[in-house]
């Protein structure tokens, strides 16, 4: 039986998974929503995989979990691997583009921007609590406007004078938006100048002081407008990459990771009927005063983390 590795990115809005043969090629690729619910999430995830996956020809035997609940997730999986998004993008998209240079990733709610040299990582940044470069802003803003967000390519592109609006923050350029759409400009150009908006309060914050060169590949959920697109193009003059599966490289890149690393473990993709529960304590022990979070699988405790010393721990196993 071939051999084959599963690769599970989680983040604040859509959970992603792929699953990869030696050769990195994909054999199953799965995207939806997580709901606030990541355990729900990933138990779904997993089904939707199972069902495209030959099980009788390939078996996984490694596991890697990114994104934001990288940690529940590989608790839950019995990951081998748990990386950061910024080690997994990496890797995901250098496995498919070797002479990368600049990693443009955009998602729902963050955003992180990825200098690469040679392979290597060597600067990064990611966003901070403003979600005006992020996919939930444009979705807000497709809903104050009418509009599905799927609809904002197309018609950002029927714009021949994008309107100008303030990029500062979410609430600057939402007031802007109203009173653009108030003096009477068109909707098409409303849509191009929010594009144009997401780019420049991306470049102007999460991009700032970076040396941007191409090649350049964008990714992520908003990697799907084709609005953004043309005015991340427009902005910097340069060619923007854009992979078919852009929504997956975190997925693909760990994925990658767990089949590098040695050691292996079949991996069961039963696990609906697995009972899986979080709960939070506070260790009141020292003056740390830490929230742990454990984690138990059909009752009992199987991981936690979340101590900064000795005495949380032994504040888990009176819990357990």
């Amino acid at each position: 039986m071939k051999k084959a590795y599963l690769g599970v990115d989680v983040g604040s809005i859509s959970t992603k998974g792929v699953i990869i043969d030696k050769n990195n090629k994909i054999l199953a690729e799965a995207y939806l929503w997580t709901e606030g619910n990541p355990i729900g999430a990933v138990k779904r995830l997993i089904s939707e995989l199972a069902n495209q996956f030959e099980q009788k020809k390939y078996k996984v035997v490694g596991v890697g979990t990114t994104g934001s609940a990288r940690k529940l997730t590989g608790t839950i999986l019995g990951a081998n691997v748990v990386k950061n998004e910024i080690t997994a993008h990496a890797i995901g998209t250098t496995s498919l583009y070797p002479e990368v240079r600049t990693i443009f990733e955009i998602g729902g709610q963050d955003s992180k921007i990825i200098i690469i040299e040679d392979g290597i990582v060597v600067d990064y940044a990611m966003n901070t609590l403003c979600a005006a470069g992020t996919g939930a802003f444009l979705t807000s803003q497709a809903r104050r406007l009418g509009l599905e967000v799927e609809e904002f390519g197309p018609l950002a592109l029927q714009s021949n004078n994008p309107t100008n609006i303030a990029a500062r923050c979410t609430v600057f350029a939402e007031s802007d938006l109203v009173h653009k759409m108030q003096i009477g400009h068109r909707r098409e150009d409303i849509v191009a100048g929010l594009c144009k908006a997401v780019v420049t309060n991306y470049l102007n914050n999460v991009g700032k002081g970076k040396k941007i060169k191409s090649p350049i590949v964008f990714q992520g959920g908003v990697s799907k407008n084709i609005g953004v697109i043309k005015a991340f193009s427009d902005v910097t003059k340069e060619e923007i990459i854009v992979d078919p599966n852009s929504h997956l490289l975190g997925a693909l890149g760990v994925a990658i990771l767990a089949k590098n690393k040695k050691s292996e473990k079949d991996f069961d993709f039963d696990i609906n009927e697995i009972e899986f529960e979080t709960r939070g304590v506070e260790c009141k022990k020292c003056a740390n005063n830490c929230e742990i979070i454990c984690v138990f699988k059909d009752g009992y405790l199987i991981d936690s983390w979340g101590n900064r010393c000795e005495n949380g721990a032994i504040k888990i196993k009176e819990q357990s």
